[in-house]
């Protein structure tokens, strides 16, 4: 871009820069991520009143990095598969895994979207879609495939409603044959409080859904199937913190309902062996 973009979002839309000044800000040696650096120094914007707490920026580079990880280990069993990623923000994980042979689609608000063409651009391969992940005509866009499908969704459920993602959950598996899907939640109390977070409270963006028990999603379809819990403290980066990041974590290790309030979720749809 030839000049600084201002940002205009408002509400859940706003809540994407939280994450892309973290990954310049606080990543530390968490994750490496020039294009987020190269975005937020095109923008005009106020970062300093999103009041965003040290913790969160170390949460949200840990939560990227093992999207990521999950990623690239989905990319290099399945050489012929196709990724979409729901509610993709400003990220970069396209770029940060260098996958330019596999057929990618991003999805976000077409606010966000219409942001994002300022700093992507679409190649044969790599494609963004305009709409809410509730518009679930957003699928047309979306070409049928009998290869395996990932499925990502970061920082996206806990604004839905439990209606809103069940229905998802449902139109996903209805779409694609066999997969993956993978996306962090809040559990329910976490979710209900979690307007007191100061970057929410400054951008207005309510939270809905939270689950306790990862199994739920098992009574909504049988063809999608829980593998695995990833917790933060689970982080092998958390050893090459400062022991005053570390601490934290530590302690929330020690605690059920703490460790479990915001975890990653990952499953697999149309079988059990696309893991």
């Amino acid at each position: 871009m030839k000049a600084r973009e201002k940002i205009q979002l408002t509400g859940e839309q706003e809540t994407l820069l939280v994450p892309l000044y973290c990954k310049t800000n606080e990543c530390g040696s968490i994750l490496s991520d020039p294009k987020a650096q190269g975005i937020v120094q095109q923008i005009t914007y106020h970062f300093s009143e999103l009041n965003i707490p040290r913790k969160t920026c170390l949460m949200l580079c840990l939560r990227a990095r093992q999207f990521d990880q999950y990623t690239r280990e989905f990319l290099e069993k399945y050489e012929q598969c196709l990724v979409l990623h729901l509610g993709c923000g400003l990220d970069s994980r396209y770029v940060r895994l260098q996958a330019p042979l596999i057929p990618w689609y991003d999805l976000d608000m077409p606010p966000v979207i219409t942001l994002r063409r300022h700093f992507y651009q679409e190649t044969a391969n790599y494609h963004m879609v305009a709409s809410s992940v509730t518009d679930h005509s957003w699928v047309r866009e979306v070409p049928v495939t009998k290869q395996p499908v990932l499925i990502l969704a970061e920082g996206l459920t806990m604004y839905l409603t439990e209606e809103d993602m069940r229905a998802l959950v449902q139109t996903l598996v209805q779409k694609f044959s066999t997969g993956a899907f993978i996306f962090d939640a809040f559990r329910i109390l976490t979710a209900k409080h979690a307007k007191t977070h100061p970057s929410l409270h400054q951008t207005g963006a309510q939270t809905h859904w939270g689950l306790n028990d990862p199994r739920l999603l098992e009574q909504w379809t049988d063809a999608i199937h829980f593998h695995e819990e990833w917790a933060f403290t689970q982080s092998r980066r958390l050893s090459t913190l400062h022991w005053r990041d570390r601490f934290p974590f530590q302690i929330a290790g020690l605690f059920s309902a703490a460790r479990r309030a915001h975890r990653v979720l990952y499953y697999t749809f149309g079988t059990e062996n696309a893991i």
